[in-house]
């Protein structure tokens, strides 16, 4: 079996995951290798398959990088499928999971900044419903209003619909619960420390710096989890990742990644040779 591991041109290498899953492909006779998903000269139909990992660099041109995973799945397999792409590289998902009856941040999507209304206490968040790495993402409270309003504009010029949501508090001191699975199974979890500072301007690069340890889930994040998953419209992909916050009831989600989520193999035994698993069933 031979694989195409989809990066980006910043990490021709892959990321820090990809050392690990591809020892441990090769440890079971598989043959992968690096691929650049905007590389023309790539030919994704040489490939058994095509493993979407560190495309992290999409969001600026989803609608590029939709229009690729559909010309490579005509070609080959696609992991995830393409379908999965186009409806998870848009935040709007979350109100088809909320609908679903997935606990879920609640949110509210603006087209125009007319149609912006901000809270009027409380701190909230400002982000595109199209973004990665957390980029273009905001805290702000009382009395920030026209810095809320400056992002949100930027946003909308952009081309992208803007998601605002309440803040969270408890992630303050409990950070987000970030949950792994690989062919619809729980893998492992990590905990991100608190990513937003009122005042500290937006993230640059590729993505945003995380502070990460391994955590183990709360039986109350595990069932969260389960209902996230369980309310998706297809069937459970060959990877993904269910990121919580502490909300005041009860873990909600923050967001469901299935595109193109760091897995943080590093931090659970095992963990690479259960993705690399994963893979291979998937492919078939």
């Amino acid at each position: 079996m031979r694989l195409a591991i989809a990066t980006c041109a910043a990490l021709p290498q892959l990321d820090d995951d990809g050392p690990a899953l591809l020892a441990a492909l090769a440890a079971r006779g598989v043959v992968a290798e690096p691929a650049v998903w905007t590389d023309a000269a790539v030919e994704w139909g040489r490939f058994d398959a095509v493993v979407i990992r560190s495309t992290w660099d999409y969001a600026p041109r989803r609608d590029a990088f939709v229009a690729w995973a559909e010309r490579v799945e005509a070609e080959t397999r696609l992991v995830n499928p393409a379908s999965v792409v186009r409806w998870n590289t848009d935040k709007r998902y979350l109100a088809q999971l909320a609908a679903a009856g997935a606990p879920t941040v609640p949110l509210t999507v603006v087209e125009s900044l007319d149609a912006l209304r901000l809270p009027s206490d409380g701190e909230f968040v400002i982000k595109p419903t199209i973004s990665a790495g957390s980029l273009d993402t905001a805290r702000f409270g009382p009395g920030e209003h026209d810095g809320a309003r400056a992002l949100a504009a930027a946003i909308l010029a952009s081309g992208r619909a803007v998601l605002c949501q309440p803040y969270q508090a408890g992630v303050d001191d409990g950070g987000e619960t970030a949950l792994l699975f690989f062919g619809g199974r729980f893998s492992h979890a990590i905990r991100k420390g608190p990513m937003l500072r009122r005042g500290a301007g937006l993230a640059t690069g590729l993505y945003a710096e995380e502070a990460i340890t391994a955590r183990t889930p709360s039986p109350a994040e595990h069932a969260v989890a389960a209902q996230v998953l369980g309310a998706l419209p297809f069937p459970v992909p060959a990877y993904a990742r269910v990121d919580l916050v502490p909300g005041d009831a009860g873990p909600l989600l923050l967001e469901l990644e299935l595109t193109e989520p760091s897995a943080f193999l590093g931090f659970a035994p095992g963990a690479a040779d259960a993705l690399a698993a994963a893979l291979i069933a998937a492919v078939g």
